[in-house]
């Protein structure tokens, strides 16, 4: 791949701390130098974990109660034996769905933009089929009710009918020989050609629409904050450089990834059935060139109307060279097998392409439902409510941690530290959501502000003395004493 022209995606850093909180804690508290500090300093950590999940835990039962209502599996019955009306029946689904925004806001999950979407159509990594959502199939009625309510920014052209959110960013490579994509790349750049010297590119070429005529590889504006750019380099086979040793031997392509996905859509109703199930499910390490995967009711894979157009004009444009070659007084041989070759070559271009695309693309889905796949549901909720405390309890221990080691800090100084001790002590990078992290800690009563408006904090033994005892602590306790006696 041309080093000068690399195909690079530019992506906003996101604001998880990708590090498990127990590695977190004990590596900030192996950096406390007193003995009676670091036992004061773990036990804050478990009471502040206390303290959270605590504070969720009302939130939390709400919402798994509301769900109750609307799983797609027992929620009808549920309904049922409630004996409510549509209207309040519309009133609850709408609950539910403002408490897992604030839920998925509090995890730091985004929704995906038309951008997103742009690369994931632009782009092919392991996907190469045209894939599409039967809108006909998805309910245009929940998300839409809830958006004219909630406001968001920046909502994707199918927010009405389904939502995808994202989070996390990675890498995804794949080491193959590939030997039928290197054939079709091979094809068509001999096709290219044959258009370009005839004169016919202009005929076949698609026009792209408004929306998607921008290469996303070359605006790269998925984030216009350039001081917190995350960029991922793509290698892709169409974009390598032809060579016996490229075609013969394996290669490694790459593509960034959406570390998690969670999609979000109701099925239509029908004539007999009113639905109201709503489906929850949660991917993780989806390829952005690749997304279509997680899409709902997806239609099955076919032939484009370019690939019938192109495959038609083909046709005609050979019999008629074909025919003009038979008319000459002395019609050559090769010319004829030539184009016969040419025509014939590329048909079985199209066909045998399109049969190795759709091989691929069963064993991604089947890939996506078994390895990809996390979970559905009830699952992929609990699971996200003890992601948001996990988050919440990293960033405050973090910030705390600066105030302690550092002394007062503003808001920007804070915020700057505590990404750099991140990235310092585990070698990672992240946007550290400050605001949250302080906005907790004055909360709990364990960090203030002085005149100018600086941040501090209290002693750790303070601290322990604020937040208390907690229930948790005393279940401990007595746990420990029944089985000590």
């Amino acid at each position: 791949m041309d080093k000068n022209n690399k195909d690079v995606i530019r992506l906003e850093r996101e604001s998880v701390i990708p590090v498990l909180k127990p590695k977190l804690i004990m590596t900030l508290a192996n950096l406390i130098e007193h003995n009676s500090d670091r036992a004061e300093f773990l036990k804050l950590c478990k009471r502040v974990e206390y303290t959270i999940r605590a504070w969720y835990l009302l939130q939390f039962e709400d919402l798994m109660q509301l769900y109750s209502l609307f799983d797609p599996v027992h929620g009808a019955q549920k309904l049922e034996q409630q004996h409510l009306s549509s209207e309040e029946i519309d009133v609850l689904e709408q609950n539910f769905l403002a408490y897992l925004f604030q839920v998925m806001d509090k995890s730091n999950f985004k929704i995906t933009t038309d951008e997103e979407i742009d690369v994931a159509l632009f782009g092919q990594y392991l996907l190469n089929l045209p894939i599409t959502v039967d809108e006909s199939k998805l309910d245009k009625n929940l998300l839409k009710r809830y958006f004219s309510e909630h406001r968001h920014e920046n909502l994707p052209d199918f927010a009405d009918k389904y939502v995808i959110f994202r989070r996390g960013i990675g890498i995804d490579r794949t080491t193959d020989y590939f030997f039928m994509e290197k054939v079709d790349m091979i094809i068509a750049r001999l096709w290219a050609c044959i258009l370009k010297v005839t004169g016919l590119q202009r005929i076949l070429s698609r026009k792209p629409s408004a929306r998607h005529a921008k290469d996303p590889k070359k605006t790269d504006e998925i984030s216009t904050e350039v001081e917190q750019e995350l960029c991922v380099q793509r290698i892709r086979i169409e974009n390598m450089e032809l060579s016996m040793r490229n075609l013969l031997s394996k290669i490694t392509i790459q593509e960034p990834t959406f570390d998690r996905i969670i999609v979000l859509y109701r099925r239509a109703s029908t004539k007999t059935k009113k639905e109201r199930g709503i489906y929850v499910k949660h991917f993780k390490n989806i390829p952005m060139a690749d997304m279509e995967i997680v899409l709902p009711e997806k239609k099955n894979p076919s032939l484009t109307p370019m690939d019938w157009v192109k495959f038609l004009v083909s046709a005609v444009l050979g019999l008629v060279a074909l025919v003009g070659s038979l008319e000459m007084p002395k019609a050559d041989i090769w010319v004829i097998i030539a184009i016969l070759s040419a025509l014939i070559g590329y048909c079985a271009k199209i066909y045998f392409t399109f049969q190795q695309n759709m091989t691929t693309y069963q064993n991604l889905i089947t890939q996506s439902m078994y390895d990809k796949q996390l979970d559905s549901g009830k699952g992929t909720l609990l699971h996200l409510c003890d992601d948001v405390i996990q988050q919440e309890v990293k960033e405050v221990i973090i910030a705390f941690f600066i105030l302690m080691e550092q002394g007062k800090a503003t808001r920007e100084d804070l915020d700057l530290r505590c990404e750099e001790l991140i990235h310092e002590e585990f070698g990672e990078k992240c946007n550290f959501d400050v605001d949250d992290a302080v906005q907790k800690l004055e909360k709990l009563g364990i960090v203030g502000r002085d005149s100018i408006g600086r941040y501090y904090c209290v002693g750790l033994k303070r601290a322990n003395e604020i937040i208390g005892t907690t229930t948790e602590e005393i279940v401990l306790k007595a746990k420990q004493g029944g089985i000590a006696s």
